[in-house]
């Protein structure tokens, strides 16, 4: 989008004389007009035309500018994060805050908003799960890693029932969404400062699929299952979709899980990172998650 006012980067910012007449420049335009492009622009395109003027950068502070590219819960979401609403803030600061990523609930979980699109992102933490086993060394342990947003991951050594359970409130705006688990078989390390990904704990996971699933209030259920293959790369493995209708003024209450409960064999060599909600138009993207 866009694409159709790139004559405004060719003009002068300023009236210049051609001959008798006057030929109005950008610079010319009134702040109110500057405004109305700029509200049919993206964000990153707003911000780049800001650069090109007086008018345009301070027709990008316009507040009407900014209303259409949040999400429709905005304040909500808001409160969610910082437990409260910030008075007397322009909707450009507003928007600026939540396209960052913002921790919240003891920094187990992390929201923001798609630059493009203003959908919402969210993502939870292992820290953040109900992980059976989690805290018997024997079973689990909790290892740093710089591959995840929340510095540390969950490593399974070896375990016969395996059992990871979720839940969220939160203010989704309308939309569809998709739920994926952020996994990893082997471990995560460092040798000599390279990444290296140790397989030898690996087992279990080709001999019974995994089962993912989902669950609303209001009554949406998903699963899905696969056996988990590969090893030394992270992958999404796709629980599942809810839908967030435009009439919903409350916050969606989500639980997830992802279990392997066959106790006939073990299983281990696993990492669990996270759970990702994510726009469903978006999720071409989440390798950069």
């Amino acid at each position: 989008m866009g694409s159709g006012f790139s004559f405004f980067t060719n003009g002068s910012s300023s009236s210049s004389l051609n001959g008798d007449l006057l030929i109005p420049g950008l610079g010319n335009l009134p702040e109110s007009c500057v405004a109305l492009i700029l509200q049919n622009l993206d964000p990153v395109e707003i911000c780049r035309f800001s650069k090109l003027n007086k008018a345009f950068h301070s027709a990008s502070w316009a507040d009407f500018v900014w209303e259409s590219k949040l999400p429709q819960d905005y304040r909500s979401i808001l409160e969610k994060i910082l437990g409260g609403f910030p008075e007397k803030v322009g909707k450009r600061d507003i928007y600026n805050f939540l396209s960052r990523v913002n921790s919240f609930d003891q920094g187990t979980k992390k929201a923001w908003v798609d630059k493009r699109t203003s959908d919402l992102c969210l993502c939870i933490s292992a820290k953040g799960l109900s992980i059976t086993g989690i805290d018997d060394r024997r079973y689990w342990n909790h290892i740093p890693s710089d591959e995840s947003r929340f510095g540390s991951v969950a490593y399974l050594q070896q375990i016969w029932w395996f059992q990871v359970d979720g839940e969220i409130d939160f203010p989704f705006p309308a939309g569809t969404y998709s739920v994926f688990f952020r996994l990893q078989l082997g471990k995560p390390g460092k040798r000599f400062g390279w990444k290296v990904c140790n397989t030898e704990q690996i087992h279990g996971w080709n001999i019974k699929p995994v089962r993912f699933q989902i669950w609303t209030e209001d009554g949406q259920h998903s699963s899905s299952q696969c056996k988990l293959t590969g090893s030394g790369s992270w992958d999404h493995y796709h629980a599942g979709d809810f839908v967030v209708g435009k009439g919903k003024s409350s916050s969606t209450k989500l639980k997830f899980s992802m279990t392997q409960i066959d106790c006939t064999h073990t299983k281990g060599g696993l990492c669990v990172d996270s759970v990702i909600v994510y726009p469903s138009s978006c999720k071409d993207r989440l390798r950069w998650v």
